[in-house]
């Protein structure tokens, strides 16, 4: 499976090249978001399609093995309600500048892999006009 391309808003680009430089440098967490930002292409916010998942975006989600979920892209500082994940957790990390329909491999915690798949960008930020949030 080809590996999609990702969107990320030059807003969520800097905050979120912020957050990773307060982090150790070895964590894989980190590693792994500033690897998906390497490869991001970076748009205005204004710009941002929308149907990509963006930081604080609701995304329903699916993985190969037919599971489901539906929770709120968040900064780590944020992730404490139970409908929320953090950009930090691996699918967090994963589900980050994805469009709808697009599926990716995607290391899960302990070693696995799966298959995630957005199926649909519930609320976007960039969509309802809130640029700086």
């Amino acid at each position: 499976m080809k590996t999609p391309d990702i969107t990320v808003s030059t807003t969520d680009f800097d905050r979120l090249d912020q957050l990773l430089n307060g982090l150790p440098a070895e964590s894989i967490a980190s590693n792994t978001l500033r690897q998906e930002l390497e490869r991001a292409n970076v748009v205005a916010p204004q710009q941002l399609p929308d149907n990509v998942v963006s930081m604080n975006s609701t995304v329903r989600f699916s993985f190969a093995d037919g599971k489901s979920s539906c929770l709120t892209l968040v900064y780590p500082k944020d992730a404490a309600q139970s409908s929320t994940i953090s950009i930090l957790a691996p699918v967090g990390s994963a589900l980050l500048g994805l469009r709808v329909g697009d599926s990716i491999n995607w290391p899960l915690p302990g070693g696995d892999m799966s298959t995630i798949t957005v199926d649909e960008v519930l609320y976007q930020p960039e969509r309802e006009g809130a640029y700086h949030r």
